[in-house]
């Protein structure tokens, strides 16, 4: 026991030139049951050496002939590791470097950064092994995800001996996720046999149904890229492919907040702007409007700027849209807010495609954390994917029967399509307009499921100073109910709070500070 305990680093563990012992061999160790050296000489036959990335095939006997390396569940038993003694040192250890942080105790993650997890994963493919029915359905919900929408996912069952038999004679996708309930020497065969059918790029997830720092220190030392345990939501799997294929160059893409009406005249524009402008200047956040309706755009009108270059010249070149070049398109309305302005002319069609629109906003979304999209109220190919990709989407109505209609509309085809997303934010604009019947604001609930987020009140004296005078309603009136309904707003499509006042000191005062 003296010499197995010399052979452990200061952490308790082997160091990266001991070969690996499972969580039985460990206990063996301990209790005497074997020395180091028998350990070691079990393991001499079963560690080939391949790695995850090895251009080398294992002999092709390992599939044909009647030694199959594959265990049965029974098997598997067999070999997994007794209940740990956590009244040993060793695992007393164990258990703080969980606590610690080091390999968290399930859930695997807690909360989920919403940056993160907001990053569209790029042009990838993606195979899926699968054991139980319940991953096979969390992994097609994680494909229909929209943050996977250019990435293609294939998913299967059968877990490792699945995946092994498949790519022995295809190429690997870019990414693995493979489930498997094994442990111990099994788990590691087969791996080892992964690897040697895997292309040196491919990366591989592991979802495991134990939570081992030794399971969890080994795998990664094979080359395996994340070890996952259930409990898992479908967000815990995309954040998980996200930070695996982020560009490392530019890890940052900022939080889309879209805007559209749910008929023509809402004031889905009005409330975008004043929406921008308090998330900049009430909450401090650095962020990007884009007026996307290229004909009739008002937020040049609304922001008193009348920009040389516009988003219309951005979208007839997007490949040649750099940074530089996108610093000059945009106009700079206040030290945190900058504006893609519309065109605002009827000289052109301004036919582009989807893909224009995508990559155009792709770079945008690297200039700030907030990007808000004044939608137009058409339907188009560009539209549509434009707003079904959005972080956010805000739908705005009047109280009448064609809004409520359509708002329903948009409804079903948001959520219906974003089934990991919260579900649109309804703001009622023009409430209480004289002698204009109004459906009540209980039926705009129950006929969506959701109540509004905001009612603006009818102010047209306000609302047309502010708009005659290219200012926000801010700065008109910073004290009217509907300065402070643009603030609420903000903070509830941005998650971010307002900095409370700081309390001025008697001497402040006295001098005027």
């Amino acid at each position: 026991m003296a010499e197995a305990n010399r052979a452990l680093d200061d952490d308790g563990f082997y160091d990266d030139e001991d070969p690996f012992m499972d969580a039985s061999d460990v206990e063996r160790l301990m209790l005497g049951e074997a020395t180091r050296e028998e350990l070691e000489a079990e393991q001499t036959d079963t560690d080939t050496g391949h790695r995850f990335g090895a251009s080398e095939l294992p002999d092709d006997s390992v599939f044909e002939g009647a030694d199959d390396p594959f265990l049965d569940a029974e098997a598997v038993e067999a070999e997994a590791a007794p209940e740990e003694d956590l009244t040993n040192p060793l695992f007393a250890e164990l258990q703080s470097e969980l606590a610690d942080g080091l390999m968290p105790a399930e859930p695997m993650y807690g909360e989920i950064d919403d940056e993160i997890s907001a990053q569209p994963v790029p042009r990838i493919t993606i195979g899926a092994f699968c054991e139980r029915p319940e991953t096979g359905a969390l992994m097609t919900t994680v494909g229909e995800d929209r943050r996977l929408a250019k990435a293609h996912l294939k998913i299967d069952m059968g877990g490792l001996p699945a995946a092994i038999e498949r790519y022995h004679d295809e190429t690997t996708p870019n990414l693995l996720i493979i489930e498997t309930g094994m442990r111990g020497r099994g788990l590691f065969e087969q791996l080892e046999h992964l690897a040697g059918v895997c292309d040196p790029e491919t990366k591989v997830v592991i979802i495991g149904a134990t939570n081992d720092i030794t399971l969890y220190r080994e795998l990664i030392k094979r080359g395996v890229s994340e070890y996952l345990v259930p409990p898992m939501t479908p967000l815990h799997v995309i954040r998980t492919v996200s930070e695996l294929f982020l560009d490392p160059d530019q890890p940052f893409a900022g939080k889309t907040i879209a805007f559209i009406g749910a008929k023509g005249g809402v004031g889905s524009s009005t409330i975008a702007h004043n929406c921008a402008w308090a998330l900049t200047e009430g909450l401090a956040q650095d962020a990007v409007l884009m007026d996307m309706d290229l004909s009739w755009g008002t937020a040049g009108l609304d922001f008193n700027q009348d920009p040389a270059q516009t988003l219309g010249d951005a979208l007839s070149e997007p490949d040649r849209l750099d940074d530089a070049l996108l610093d000059r398109l945009l106009v700079r309305c206040t030290d945190r807010l900058s504006l893609f302005s519309a065109p605002a002319t009827l000289d052109r069609d301004w036919d582009f495609s989807p893909t224009d629109y995508e990559m155009v906003l792709e770079k945008v979304r690297r200039q700030a954390p907030f990007i808000t999209l004044d939608l137009p109220h058409v339907w188009t190919p560009w539209l549509k994917q434009t707003l079904l990709a959005a972080d956010e989407v805000v739908v705005t109505v009047t109280p009448d029967l064609a809004s409520l209609r359509n708002a329903k509309n948009l409804f079903d085809l948001v959520s219906g399509s974003r089934p990991n997303d919260e579900p649109p934010k309804v703001v009622v604009n023009m409430a209480g307009m004289p002698k204009r019947p109004e459906i009540p604001l209980k039926d705009f609930a129950d006929a969506l499921g959701t109540p509004p987020v905001l009612v603006m009140p009818f102010e047209p004296q306000l609302f047309g100073k502010a708009a005659n005078n290219g200012q926000m309603i801010n700065e008109v009136d910073p004290k009217s109910k509907a300065a402070d309904g643009f603030g609420h707003l903000a903070s509830l499509v941005t998650g971010r709070t307002p900095a409370a006042p700081r309390r001025k000191s008697l001497i402040s005062k006295m001098f005027g500070g």
